[in-house]
Order: C-alpha cells, then sequence, then structure tokens
C-alpha cells in the first residue's frame, strides 16, 4: 500500500528552539521518508519563506509547495498529514483534514489542544469521518518505557501503587508523563483529581499559558495514586522528584531518568539495579562509531544513515501510524487514547478554579487556567468572577480566591 504523505505547518528550523517553536515537522519529516512505500510530497506553512525552505530540505516538489492547507490538501491529495502547529489552531486543522474527505489518517503534535471541549472534537469528528487521528506521544516508543513496562507487567516490583512525575509544567511539557501514567496504569480510569498552582509569572509555550509551578494528585479505579510536581526553580519539578518518573510498587521501586544516573534503574530488596537501554529518557544513544558511520553515510551518494543511527522516538511513532492505517488498527497513540493525558491538566486546573477536588470524566469544554487568568485580568481591575461563581483578585497578577466556594 503506497502512501502520500504531507506536513502542516514547517516552522523554521532551528539548532537553537526555544519556547516559540521546536520545527517539529524536521521530526516528523524524516519519519516518513524511511519508509518503504511512503513518499513525502508537500507542505504548507503560512509563512511562504519557512515552506520553501522545508520542501528544499526534504526534495518536494515547488509545485506542492503551500501556503493555505486547504489548497495543499487538495492540490497535493496525501494519505497520510502531520500536524506541527501551534497548539491553539490543533484543533480547526485536524477537524479540517477529516471533513476535507482527503487524508486517511492524521498524525497531530501534542499538546492535544488548549481546550478541553476542542479535545473531545477532534476525536468526535474523526471517527465520524473515519479518519485515523494520532497525537505525537513518542517518548511511548522509547526503550527506557517499553522496558519498564516489562519490569511491571512481569511483576518485578508488584503491583503498582504510586505514581511520580516532575516536569516544568503539566500540560505542553507533562502530558508526555500523563500519556506514560496511562500506559504504566494500564489506561485505568481516573476517578479524581486535586490540584494547587501557581501562575503569577506569565509562562508561555508555544502561544499557550502553562502554570509557573504546580502540584497534582490523582487517583485511578484500580488504586494508583498519582503526584505531579512541576515547575522549573529549586525544589520544583524534576529537582523536587530526582528524576523524570518513578513507579512505585508494592514490593519495589522503578525510576526512570534519574538525576546524573541511568535512564532505568529499579529496586526490590537491596540496592539499585540499572539497566542498560542504550537510550535517554528523550532520543537513543548510539555509540561514537555508530555516529560516524551514520555522518559518512550522509554524506555519502548511496547508503542509509538509519543503517547506522537508531531511529528516533518521533520516527517510531509514525511508523506505527503508518502501520495502522495499513493493517486497519489504531494506533498506539490513538486520539481516543490520547484523550486521557489531555484531560488530566485541564482536570488540574479545574481542581484550582473550584478549590477542591474534581470527579473524572471532566464536564467543562473551556480552558479552566485561561479563564481564571482572564478572570484576574478584568479590565477595570476589579475582581473577575470564575465559572461556578468564586470570585478572583483582578487587581492582582495572579488569581487569588476572595471567598470560598459555596
Amino acid at each position: 500500500m503506497s502512501l502520500r504523505a504531507a506536513i502542516i505547518g514547517t516552522g523554521a528550523d532551528t539548532d537553537d528552539p526555544d519556547r516559540t517553536g521546536y520545527a517539529m515537522a524536521y521530526r516528523h519529516a524524516p519519519g516518513y521518508q524511511r519508509l518503504d512505500g511512503v513518499e513525502l510530497v508537500a507542505c504548507a506553512d503560512i509563512v511562504r519563506e519557512n515552506a520553501e525552505s522545508f520542501a528544499d530540505s526534504f526534495d518536494i516538489r515547488s509545485e506542492h509547495v503551500y501556503e493555505d492547507y486547504e489548497e495543499m490538501l487538495d492540490g497535493a491529495e496525501p494519505d497520510v498529514v502531520s500536524v506541527c502547529v501551534p497548539p491553539a489552531i490543533h484543533a480547526d486543522i485536524v477537524v479540517d483534514c477529516a471533513e476535507s474527505g482527503v487524508p486517511a489518517a492524521v498524525h497531530c503534535e501534542k499538546p492535544m489542544a488548549t481546550t478541553w471541549g476542542d479535545c473531545r472534537r477532534m476525536v468526535e469528528v474523526c471517527n465520524r469521518e473515519d479518519v485515523q487521528l494520532s497525537i505525537n506521544h513518542q517518548r511511548r516508543f522509547g526503550a527506557p518505557f517499553t522496558r519498564a513496562k516489562s519490569l511491571l507487567d512481569d511483576g518485578t516490583i508488584g503491583a503498582l501503587e504510586r505514581i511520580e512525575f516532575g516536569e516544568v509544567n503539566l500540560f505542553d511539557a507533562g502530558t508526555h508523563q500523563f500519556d506514560l501514567a496511562g500506559y504504566f496504569a494500564d489506561w485505568s480510569p481516573v476517578e479524581w483529581v486535586l490540584a494547587g498552582a501557581d501562575f503569577s509569572e506569565e509562562n508561555e509555550w508555544f502561544g499557550t499559558r502553562n502554570e509557573s509551578q504546580g502540584l497534582a494528585q490523582w487517583y485511578t479505579e484500580s488504586g494508583v495514586h498519582g503526584i505531579a510536581s512541576t515547575g522549573e526553580g529549586p525544589g520544583m519539578g524534576s529537582d523536587f522528584t530526582g528524576c523524570y518518573m518513578r513507579l512505585i510498587g508494592e514490593d519495589g521501586t522503578i525510576e526512570l531518568g534519574v538525576e546524573d544516573g541511568p535512564a532505568l534503574r529499579y529496586r526490590t530488596d537491596g540496592g539499585w539495579n540499572p539497566v542498560d537501554t542504550g537510550e535517554t529518557t528523550h532520543r537513543p544513544q548510539p555509540g561514537k562509531i555508530r555516529v560516524g558511520l551514520g555522518k559518512v553515510a550522509e554524506r555519502a551518494p548511496f547508503g542509509d544513515k538509519h543503517t547506522f543511527v537508531p531511529t528516533s522516538f518521533v520516527e517510531r511513532a509514525i511508523e506505527d501510524v503508518v502501520v495502522a492505517l495499513r493493517e486497519d488498527r489504531e494506533p498506539a497513540t490513538s486520539g481516543g487514547q490520547s484523550l486521557y493525558a489531555a484531560e488530566l491538566p485541564f482536570a488540574a486546573w479545574e481542581s484550582i478554579r473550584r478549590r477542591g477536588r474534581v470527579a473524572l470524566p471532566l464536564e467543562i469544554d473551556d480552558n479552566p487556567l485561561e479563564a481564571l487568568v482572564e478572570a484576574a485580568e478584568g479590565a477595570d481591575g476589579s475582581a473577575g468572577e470564575t465559572a461556578d461563581g468564586a470570585t478572583v483578585d483582578g487587581g492582582t497578577d495572579h488569581p487569588t480566591a476572595t471567598e470560598p466556594n459555596e
């Protein structure tokens, strides 16, 4: 089954990505080009120069370089589309792709969307239009995480009781850990979420607001407790947990991404047992010889660098998307499965808005954090009112409760 792939949102390639853009299209493109029977045929970006530069990098013909993604869908007729635009416009573009009747599959960057209603809308429309939707939770394909899951499934640390993680924020970065939390807990539904956060300082990632410091708890139907610490200062985020993620079982502990330590280790009765996965929690770690051979292969008129350099987590995620489409099955990171991770940051922020524990499934459509900030920054400087009737001090830089919820 031969497939045509296209990219929406190329961005500008840079050696120093920041919180305005990571140019993820440059990570998606090799994922398609390395696969047999898949051709990267088109790209679109509202900045023409960005699209043209991307096309030059990946040998896309000039007639299939677009500023308008809808024109690209009509002109190039791709079977698979990667959506690599900022999160605030994920939903509209994914829905437009699904309703166009052109692509059979859409692979969208994370986080899924900037409101809980839009996350659900993406899945509902793609299901209705019979379009395969997946979200790029690529960490799930990393060896440290798959090996950790094997240790859990083998009963190495007994039944999973607790999940802990530290990250810079709950939404943009934390969505990876929430997705992994679902994976490790066998997707046991979350019963409730309780959280607190500070957003006195503006913390914008790719055009979307995030908390500057937070603490969230959750509990699953299977009895797994979770706790997340976020922030970038001393004692916050991963500095609080000392690792990327910790899995605590009745008989032992697994740690991933240990600060100044291994990517994966576990302990039961004795000391720590490091597990050599050959990869960090972010990417493969090929040896120096393999890296050197890969660079030679890149410059040679023959050969393939992937013979020497392991595939990236993004490339593995895209391979699963393509294989799932060919096999008519759900991809591992399907839109429906990805709602698990998408719901938890919104539930945490909703807990802050309600000033109490929130039961799931979440019955809101908006973004509670944005609503709180807007209420606190009332144009006249007076106290704003949140959706549930609580008030916040609009004269300050951040939401401060002025009266308790009824």
